[in-house]
């Protein structure tokens, strides 16, 4: 088993890192975009919603799996803020898409999105295709999990 501590995101802070082991188990297949496992440290649990491309108004922004993911993953950022967390604190996002081939496609453009809003920190990440989400328009919808340290002194956490 390897591990890697040294994980960080862009959108935050590129020097902070993940205050979680990540696990890489070597009889796996090597991880590209996500962890084999994640050992959280100890802390307060946060569980996100889930979020899709919707707007302030309630409206699904977006035509496209690219343009409804960077909305969804921006509604992912501000919930984890609004509970006292970063993407640094993710250990868990599921991934739900209404066409996994579209989705499949457009990873070269997804990447740098994730990039930008979570920054190359890699959780768990599991891809679910399903064939509708409760917003009809909605193409995508993220499920995330984080757990933020012991020790912080965040007023959202108190």
């Amino acid at each position: 088993m390897t591990t890697n501590s040294t994980n960080s995101t862009d959108s935050v802070n590129p020097e902070q890192p993940t205050p979680h082991r990540i696990v890489t188990a070597p009889d796996l297949a090597p991880p590209v975009g996500f962890a084999h496992a994640v050992v959280a440290a100890p802390g307060h649990t946060v569980h996100l919603g889930g979020q899709t491309a919707q707007g302030p108004d309630g409206t699904i922004l977006g035509t496209t799996v690219v343009e409804q993911f960077d909305q969804a993953a921006r509604n992912v950022v501000t919930a984890l803020a609004a509970a006292g967390a970063t993407p640094v604190h993710l250990v868990s996002l599921l991934i739900y898409v209404t066409d996994v081939a579209a989705y499949k496609a457009a990873l070269p453009e997804l990447g740098p999105l994730w990039r930008e809003h979570f920054g190359r920190h890699y959780p768990a990440v599991a891809l679910f295709g399903i064939t509708e989400l409760f917003d009809t328009e909605a193409m995508i919808e993220l499920l995330a999990t984080a757990v933020v340290p012991e020790g912080s002194t965040d007023e959202a956490l108190r």
